[in-house]
């Protein structure tokens, strides 16, 4: 049960690791700042194109930072991922003769039906279950924040009038 609990909670982790770290390397180019100078563009005709000029570009290093964060965040959830796998790492074999049968017929990686699918299952299957309530919630809060609220628009109503004299 212990063992449970703490793969969700990893799973939980790794899922906000993830995200954030994703989000960050999406976001950093924003981080970026170009100052234009438009005051040529509003001059007397004619106007000589482009008018628009970059006075100045700055913030690379920020983006730079910022994609240096999310692939860190990045390392470290795969770092989480890892320490679940040898959380549930058997026991070594102590016997010589065990040991021997075991490096002998153990494991052909080219046999997928002899691979660690149990170890597999143990280490990931609460974490998923964990990620997955996580990635869900985050997807709710979402949701929730970012719905439309439905304001009634007032209909625009324009009156005219204009009325006609003759003066002689």
């Amino acid at each position: 049960m212990q063992l449970a609990i703490w793969e969700l909670w990893m799973g939980m982790l790794v899922c906000v690791t993830l995200g954030f770290g994703v989000l960050f390397i999406i976001t950093s180019p924003s981080r970026i700042v170009a100052v234009s100078d438009l005051a040529n563009c509003y001059g007397p005709h004619p106007v000589t194109l482009p008018c628009e000029r970059i006075m100045y570009q700055g913030g690379a290093l920020e983006a730079a930072f910022t994609a240096l964060c999310g692939v860190m965040l990045i390392g470290v959830a795969a770092w989480f991922l890892l320490e679940l796998w040898s959380a549930v790492e058997p026991k070594p074999i102590t016997d010589d003769f065990l040991r021997l049968l075991n490096d002998s017929f153990g494991r052909d990686w080219r046999n997928p039906f002899t691979w660690p699918w149990a170890r597999v299952v143990w280490a990931y299957g609460f974490t998923l279950v964990g990620t997955t309530l996580t990635a869900g919630a985050a997807v709710m809060i979402w949701t929730l924040l970012t719905s439309p609220v439905s304001v009634e628009v007032p209909t625009p109503n324009v009156t005219t009038s204009e009325s006609f004299s003759l003066r002689k």
